[in-house]
């Protein structure tokens, strides 16, 4: 069997099928914890999904398993983890960046996103690209800024109370 040019171009833009699916299920998980395990109950499923549409991206990417997904991925799972870790911090007492009232389920929910986000950096890291060390460092300043933003959107009067 021959190989055509674009074979091995298209082979060479896709990532390996066991990272692509670890980085699809974590942000499954930490978008199920998010929108269903805390949104549903709290009464607040639009601002924890305008707060998760970044994740989404990552979600269609992976699935596509184009290699721009683990640098998509990278800061959208440094994000939570470093939000999470903030909340834990505060539930200790140790910081007060946040405050509010967790439940036991919402706790649990941080412990979930925050294990996935590992999970999710851990492999995002190993994700292949061929983006020059600036356009990932780009890529990853860009999507920090997009994930903030997106959280602070879903602040906003006309999304939080409904």
């Amino acid at each position: 069997m021959q190989i055509r040019p674009s074979d091995t171009s298209i082979a060479a833009m896709t990532a390996p099928r066991a990272e692509s699916i670890i980085v699809v299920v974590c942000n499954l998980t930490i978008l199920a914890a998010l929108v269903l395990g805390v949104g549903i109950p709290n009464h607040m499923v639009l601002r924890h999904v305008v707060q998760t549409l970044p994740a989404w991206a990552v979600v269609i990417l992976a699935t596509r398993r184009a290699h721009v997904a683990g640098w998509i991925g990278l800061p959208v799972f440094a994000f939570w983890l470093v939000l999470m870790l903030q909340i834990w911090l505060y539930l200790f007492g140790l910081l007060h960046l946040l405050s509010g009232n967790f439940t036991t389920w919402e706790i649990a929910m941080t412990i979930i996103v925050g294990v996935t986000s590992v999970i999710g950096i851990a492999t995002s890291i190993r994700f292949r690209s061929s983006l020059s060390r600036t356009s990932k460092v780009a890529v990853f300043v860009a999507l920090v800024v997009v994930q903030f933003l997106c959280l602070r959107v879903s602040f906003l009067p006309a999304i939080a109370h409904r």
